[in-house]
C-alpha cells in the first residue's frame, strides 16, 4: 500500500467511525441533526452546495456539485435500526484485520462514507455533475422523505442507492415493492354472556377480513407472486367483553407493478362481513416495485465497463429488500443499487463491513464520477 492509500483508507476508517458513534435511530431529531450536520460539513469541504431539509422525522440533507451534463444522483440514509445504548452494549465498535464492527456500519453507513469520499477526490479533475439526497427515515418507510426523492430525481442522468450489496459483492437491479399498512376494525362492545347478541366482536370480524386477505394475495390470476405478513394483531381487552376494537399490521411485498396495483385497490375496498362494522384499511408506508429495466442494465453496463478499467468485476441482479432505489427505478430513471460495500448481518447483531470492500467501493465510484 502506497503512503497515499494508506492515508486515504485511514481516514475513511475514521469517518466511518465517527458516523457509526452517532447512534441515529429512526425518528431521533437530535441523533438525525448531528449526522447531517457532520456529513454537510464533509460535503461542503468537498465543494458541494448544501442544504438541510427539515421534516418530522428531522433533517434531510441535500448536496449539489457542479460538473458535466446532467448530475448523478447518489442515495443513501443516515438512520438505523439501532436504539441507543447499542454501542456500550451488544454491537460496539470493533475493528479486526479486514472485519469492522458497529451498529449501522454495514447498513448503511459505510456507503455515505464511499459517497464522500470518492466525490472528495475530485475536486481537481473533470467529473461528472452529482445530486446527492441523504435521508433520515429509511429504516421507516421514508414516509416524510419520498416527496424530497421524487424533487431531487428531476433531470437527473441515472440514480445509485447506496444500500448494501449482495453478499458476493453484486448490485442490486430491481427490487420487490414493499408496503405496509393497517386493517383496523370497530365494532360494538357489550357482555359476552348477558348481551353477545348487542356486540359486534372485533377481532371475529379481523380473522375473517385476514382470511379474505389471504385470498386476494393467493389469487392464481395475478402477474407474480405476493410475499403477505400479517406482522401484529391486536384488540380487546376482557374475556368477558365482546371486543369494540382490533387491528393488524400487514407487510406485503411484490415483483411487479400491476400486480401491486391490483393487490392493493382490492385491501383498500375491504368491506364488513358483520352488519353495523366499520373496516379501515391504512397505508403506512409504500415503496413501489422496481421491475428492471433496459435503462437499469445499460447503467450497470456502464459502471461494469468502468469498473473493468480498474481491476474489478461488477455484476448486478434482483433483491429481495426494498430502499429508496425503488422509488427512483419505478420512475424509469436508469438505477443501480448496493453500490455500498460488503459485509453481513443487517439489523442484526453480527452486523459487520469489510474494510477492504469500502476502499474498492471508492474507487469505484471515483472512477464512475469520472467518466464523462
Amino acid at each position: 500500500m502506497t503512503d497515499s492509500s494508506a492515508v486515504s483508507a485511514d481516514r475513511q476508517l475514521a469517518r466511518l467511525r465517527r458516523l457509526v458513534e452517532i447512534e441515529s435511530p429512526s425518528y431521533d431529531r437530535d441523533a438525525a441533526r448531528e449526522m447531517t450536520s457532520v456529513l454537510a460539513q464533509w460535503w461542503t469541504d468537498a465543494g458541494a452546495e448544501v442544504r438541510l431539509v427539515e421534516s418530522d422525522a428531522g433533517p434531510h440533507l441535500v448536496a449539489e456539485i457542479d460538473g458535466v451534463g446532467d448530475p448523478l444522483l447518489l442515495v443513501g440514509h443516515t438512520d438505523t435500526v439501532w436504539p441507543r445504548g447499542t454501542l456500550r452494549g451488544e454491537v460496539p465498535w470493533t475493528v479486526k484485520g479486514d472485519v469492522v464492527r458497529g451498529p449501522g456500519v454495514y447498513d448503511m453507513k459505510s456507503g455515505l462514507v464511499v459517497m464522500i469520499e470518492a466525490v472528495a477526490r475530485l475536486r481537481e479533475r473533470r467529473h461528472r455533475a452529482v445530486r446527492a439526497v441523504l435521508v433520515c427515515d429509511e429504516e421507516v418507510g421514508s414516509p416524510s422523505s419520498q416527496d424530497l426523492m421524487r424533487e431531487c430525481a428531476v433531470g437527473v442522468a441515472a440514480a445509485i442507492g447506496f444500500e448494501s450489496p449482495h453478499p458476493d459483492g453484486a448490485m442490486k437491479v430491481g427490487r420487490r415493492g414493499s408496503t405496509r399498512l393497517r386493517v383496523r376494525v370497530h365494532g360494538r362492545a357489550a357482555h359476552a354472556a348477558l348481551d353477545p347478541d348487542a356486540g359486534i366482536s372485533a377481532i371475529d370480524e379481523l380473522v375473517d377480513q385476514l382470511v379474505t386477505i389471504r385470498g386476494i394475495v393467493a389469487d392464481p390470476g395475478l402477474e407474480s407472486e405476493v410475499l403477505c405478513n400479517v406482522g401484529t394483531i391486536s384488540g380487546g381487552g376482557r374475556a368477558n367483553v365482546v371486543p369494540a376494537e382490533a387491528e393488524a399490521e400487514i407487510g406485503l411485498r411484490f415483483l411487479d407493478g400491476v400486480t401491486e396495483e391490483r393487490v392493493l385497490a382490492a385491501l383498500c375496498a375491504l368491506t364488513p362481513v358483520r352488519d353495523d362494522a366499520v373496516v379501515e384499511t391504512t397505508v403506512l408506508s409504500r415503496r413501489p416495485a422496481w421491475s428492471p429495466t433496459a435503462a437499469d442494465q445499460g447503467l450497470l453496463a456502464r459502471v461494469a465497463a468502468v469498473g473493468a478499467g480498474i481491476g474489478q468485476a461488477v455484476e448486478g441482479r434482483p433483491a429481495a429488500g426494498a430502499g429508496d432505489a425503488n422509488l427512483l427505478g419505478s420512475l424509469g430513471i436508469p438505477t443501480i443499487d448496493g453500490f455500498g460495500p460488503r459485509g453481513g448481518g443487517a439489523h442484526a447483531v453480527g452486523e459487520h463491513m469489510l474494510r477492504s470492500s469500502l476502499a474498492a467501493r471508492v474507487d469505484l465510484l471515483e472512477a464512475v464520477l469520472a467518466d464523462v
